[in-house]
């Protein structure tokens, strides 16, 4: 919780210093709070390394801790400027010491490989309906349509419903009237379809995911359970002896 705690006023300070008023009336202090927060990661990775040794690697979440404080202990210099913005990435801290998001970042992981055939009938999609779109719209509209990029990006605007309509489909449509028989379709395969298809299988990930950690703590206490029952029937059989030796 202290950590947690730490992480939070961490990602305060950082977005304090984006302010030029505040950092020029208290700018030397909050540099100072900066450091001090980075000093507890430090010394919190030190003491985790210490007690566990190498162990401490084989635990994904320990390597990710270790991976963004090692970025935040970069020095930033002209070259490497940009790390001054991935300080930021010590929010991310609050996802390994918070079980919950841990079970939603697990579950995500998890469903990489089902996501990965979506996304590959996904991109045959895309590719197929750009191919398309230029051949029908390249000539007229070629800000849209005019090759296969500006086709497939003007695709991707219409499947996130972003300005789609009055933007795109509506002007194509007072040129073309039919154009309604190209983008209906591909909305309702990409936006309701195989986008759906995404979230059901992180859904899925994460249920899956939920109960193999309650499994595995149902497990555990019956273990335990069974654990004091063979001690209770070994005390009772040792009392028992005893009391048959008298």
């Amino acid at each position: 919780m202290v950590i947690t705690g730490v992480i939070l006023f961490n990602a305060m300070i950082l977005g304090l210093e984006t302010s030029p008023a505040i950092m020029a009336s208290a700018g030397p202090l909050i540099l100072a709070l900066d450091a001090a927060c980075l000093s507890i990661f430090v010394i919190e990775i030190a003491m985790k390394l210490y007690a566990r040794g190498l162990r401490f690697f084989r635990d994904g979440w320990n390597v990710f801790d270790f991976v963004i404080v090692g970025i935040a202990l970069m020095p930033a210099t002209q070259g490497l400027s940009v790390l001054r913005a991935l300080r930021i990435l010590r929010l991310l801290r609050i996802v390994s010491v918070t079980p919950r998001l841990r079970r939603v970042v697990e579950g995500f992981l998890s469903a990489l490989p089902g996501m990965a055939s979506v996304f590959l009938l996904m991109g045959i999609i895309f590719y197929i309906f750009a191919v398309m779109a230029t051949k029908l719209f390249g000539t007229t509209f070629p800000e849209w349509f005019g090759d296969m990029g500006n086709s497939a990006y003007s695709l991707f605007q219409i499947m996130t419903l972003e300005s789609w309509s009055m933007g795109i489909v509506r002007p194509v449509m007072d040129v073309y009237p039919q154009a309604w028989l190209f983008f209906v379709p591909f909305i309702l395969m990409t936006t309701f379809a195989v986008m759906n298809l995404v979230v059901g299988l992180i859904v899925n990930s994460m249920q899956e995911a939920h109960q193999e950690e309650e499994n595995a703590a149902t497990e555990a206490y019956r273990d335990e359970v069974l654990a004091r029952l063979t001690a209770i029937e070994e005390r009772m059989r040792r009392d028992g002896g005893s009391g048959d030796a008298r």
